[in-house]
């Protein structure tokens, strides 16, 4: 309570930081300090000649002081100065000799006055002018960092990152102190960072705890792999302590971490996958006013190509579901980020020729992203029909109303579960992707973006996981040994969006979802962050499920790929079929649809994917993972 009545006085009285006049007269009574102790230096602690002072001295305070708001340096917020306003002093300073020499000599013929005070005065006024910020910055965080209230933090990570962390945290005013930096790197032993000194690598923190009187960690590395967070956090869990991190560099969009970001880790974290590299430049240019539409916007994808779209600036965003509450929320949250004028939310079905066919012409659609489609595996294998005429059917006349309407590109949204598919929804998204290689186009651009999991989507594991653990009951997992593929939403749309911008037309481009996660070491990881113990968390096998798989595959071994212009983005080169031939047979399927039950469906469905292996359990994956050409060999 002392502390912040010191610094409220301090604020209030010494800087007066709302009371301009005040900081013009002291900092004018900076500059003639300055001019006089010049002077009596020049001439040995004498002072001769006083009335030339008198006469030049109105003339320097009045461009001293024009020039210091010229660079906006009257003001009182000294505690805050950094580097940056010592540059602006200097600058000030030596325009502001300049000028002074100028109109003493050349306009006012005062050739009198001593060449040598020009260079001694703006050394002074210089060191005058920074020096008084310099103190009153020192007084500010001394008496911070000798508050008893203060939470002592420890940061791993002696990087930008950690150096943005520090300088917050000392302009927050606030319960955080940073005491201590742990880093890997051999160079920064030893160093200070902003005054805070690195004690030693991270393996070291948790016998440096108790010296350094810590209170909690904070995980400074943005940049930081899965590996590397799985291993900070191991440590930070050893030494007890209450850890927390900031965003990724995924999510840093300005690039610079604040106190308002720090958050606790997340699974996300600990699965952590390497920044996308997106030509935003590229994407910009694709997308920006340009009229976009959004299919399934209320869903995960969905959402996240609405929010990634109006970053790029188009003319107007149609955001299309049937979902009337998913789509109230979401124009709840991006109304009150965007200018609404530029978003239309309707609430259509895609399979509604009509519908559709008068939303794309009325807005001019010229790009519409598909992410509608019914995709979870085991209600679909119960609900074929319907799972058929949304995710084939309604691609198909999705396809026509966008070709008829002049649309130019057209980004279906695939699916790992295409590969090889045990399952009705796995076996429609490759009738899809079959659908976009081979469809004939008349100036329309067609391609298909095939991914695995997104983290934290609806009906995913680790939602499901945390709603069991706020219960207390126990996980379920289908199998010990099923994998998945992972990565988040937001890195996903990035490519997505990259690739609507690199792709040809019938490409089925495929995103890198770097290496499979097992499921039981993902609820491990979340029964951990949870701060539940893993001995006393139960975890249940409840058997595969109808049309699931033990193992996803990104590629098939009879496909090529190919590199693109993406790092992350790889084409998978197939035999296209004719589209006369492919036709055919989806007629004969939507005829199969109006025959009584499934199993009509289900023959159609696999004579055109041969590969599809509807009642099997999928072992090892026969196919090809992300970075793999066809023999197995790394890309």
């Amino acid at each position: 309570m002392l502390t912040k009545r010191l610094l409220k006085f301090f604020d209030g009285l010494f800087l007066l930081k709302h009371r301009t006049s005040f900081i013009v007269f002291f900092e004018s009574c900076l500059v003639l300090f300055s001019l006089v102790l010049a002077w009596l230096l020049r001439f040995d602690f004498r002072f001769p000649d006083s009335r030339l002072v008198l006469q030049a001295a109105p003339l320097l305070v009045v461009i001293r002081l024009l020039l210091l708001a010229r660079f906006n340096l009257l003001h009182g917020w000294w505690r805050y100065a950094g580097i940056d306003e010592a540059l602006d002093i200097c600058k000030a300073v030596a325009q502001g000799s300049i000028l002074f020499a100028f109109l003493l000599r050349i306009v006012v013929d005062l050739t009198a006055f001593p060449i040598s005070i020009y260079f001694i005065e703006a050394v002074l006024t210089a060191c005058t002018l920074g020096g008084v910020r310099l103190l009153s910055r020192v007084m500010v965080e001394s008496l911070r960092e000798d508050s008893s209230a203060s939470s002592r933090v420890a940061l791993i990570g002696a990087g930008f990152a950690g150096q943005m962390i520090i300088r917050e945290v000392n302009r927050a005013g606030s319960e955080y102190s940073v005491v201590a930096c742990f880093d890997d790197d051999s160079s920064k032993q030893r160093i200070k960072l902003l005054g805070v000194p690195v004690v030693g690598t991270v393996d070291q923190l948790p016998s440096l705890i108790r010296r350094w009187a810590i209170d909690e960690i904070l995980i400074a590395v943005p940049s930081a792999t899965g590996a590397q967070m799985r291993r900070f956090v191991e440590i930070c869990e050893a030494t007890g302590l209450r850890f927390r991190t900031i965003p990724t560099l995924l999510d840093l969009i300005d690039g610079k971490p604040t106190i308002q970001q720090i958050r606790e880790v997340k699974v996300e974290d600990l699965l952590g996958r390497q920044p996308a590299d997106i030509d935003l430049e590229s994407v910009r240019k694709h997308i920006r006013h340009k009229i976009v539409m959004v299919t399934g916007a209320a869903g995960s994808i969905g959402s996240e190509l609405s929010r990634q779209v109006l970053e790029y600036d188009p003319a107007k965003l149609i955001c299309v579901d049937h979902n009337e509450t998913g789509m109230f929320f979401l124009e709840r949250e991006l109304s009150r980020r965007w200018n609404g004028s530029r978003v239309v939310y309707s609430v259509a079905n895609i399979g509604e020729v009509e519908r559709m066919h008068k939303l794309c012409s009325s807005h001019a659609v010229e790009m519409l992203f598909h992410a509608a489609a019914y995709k979870h595996v085991p209600v679909m294998e119960t609900n074929v029909q319907e799972a058929v005429n949304n995710n084939v059917f309604g691609l198909l006349r999705l396809l026509n109303v966008a070709e008829e309407t002049g649309c130019k590109c057209f980004v279906m949204i695939s699916s790992d579960k295409a590969v090889n598919p045990t399952s009705i929804m796995g076996c429609t998204k490759r009738i899809g992707e079959l659908i976009i290689s081979a469809w004939p186009t008349d100036g329309m651009r067609a391609v298909s973006v095939r991914f695995g999991n997104v983290l934290g989507s609806s009906g995913s594991v680790i939602p499901v996981f945390r709603e069991q653990l706020s219960r207390d009951e126990p996980i379920t997992i289908t199998h010990p040994e099923i994998e998945r593929f992972f990565m988040t939403v937001s890195e996903a749309v990035a490519l997505v969006l990259q690739a609507s911008a690199i792709g040809q037309h019938g490409d089925i481009l495929v995103l890198d979802m770097g290496e499979p996660v097992r499921i039981v070491d993902l609820a491990h990881t979340l029964i951990r962050l949870s701060g539940k113990s893993p001995e006393n968390t139960e975890i249940k096998f409840t058997g595969l499920r109808q049309g699931e798989k033990l193992f996803e595959e990104l590629f098939y071994p009879h496909e090529e790929i190919q590199a693109t212009s993406c790092t992350k983005i790889k084409r998978a080169n197939i035999t296209v079929r004719q589209w006369p031939e492919l036709r055919r047979h989806l007629e004969e399927l939507n005829a199969s649809l109006f025959v009584d039950g499934a199993d009509p469906v289900r023959r159609k469905l696999k004579q055109i994917v041969p590969e599809c292996r509807f009642g099997e359990v999928a072992g090892p994956p026969t196919g090809i993972a992300a970075g793999q050409d066809p023999t197995g060999r790394s890309a």
